[in-house]
């Protein structure tokens, strides 16, 4: 919408549409599954487990393949890409502030309200850099730009782990409640 009829001249249809279905509806897709399969199946349960357990070192694989991917394409442009950091650590100091608020609007729990911070917090580039990686040449710094972003929040969730306990403390269970 931001580029209007222009985005035609820009994007490619074909390599859009492959990118978003290789790299995000049939993984979703297979994620789907598994819960049902899960859900239904003890083989599936197993599988299910064994695979949980595996998530946060792939993930780390992951991203790391993905910056090591990208590095080469900043090159002379890494005051480009750094330009968009303020902006990506100004949204992580102010999302607490809004998810707060939000909770406190909505009389949620504690564990809703931290819930609402974090959720609010994490835009998930990941899930658009298929996207991105799918834009013709000479804009290949996009790509670069939502690695950027997905660092910021790995280092704001490190932040988040220490500061939302703090800013929401569990309430007591002799307490008043804190739900207001």
């Amino acid at each position: 919408m931001i580029l209007g009829s222009e985005l035609a001249d820009i994007v490619e249809v074909g390599p859009f549409v492959e990118a978003f279905v290789v790299l995000i509806v049939i993984p979703l897709t297979l994620a789907w599954l598994t819960q049902w399969w899960s859900a239904r199946h003890p083989a599936g349960q197993r599988f299910s487990l064994r695979a949980s357990t595996t998530m946060v070192p792939l993930m780390m694989l992951v991203l790391t393949l993905v910056v090591a991917s990208q590095f080469p394409k900043v090159d002379d442009s890494l005051s480009e890409v750094a330009a968009v950091v303020p902006f990506y650590v100004l949204f992580l100091a102010i999302m607490p502030v809004a998810g707060i608020g939000v909770g406190r609007m909505f009389g949620l729990a504690t564990p809703a309200r931290r819930a609402v911070v974090f959720s609010g917090a994490t835009r998930n580039s990941l899930v658009v850099l298929p996207l991105a990686l799918a834009l013709p040449a000479g804009l290949e710094l996009a790509a670069a730009v939502v690695v950027t972003q997905t660092l910021v929040e790995v280092i704001g969730m490190v932040v988040y782990v220490r500061l939302v306990p703090r800013l929401l403390p569990q309430p007591s269970a002799q307490g008043p409640d804190t739900r207001r």
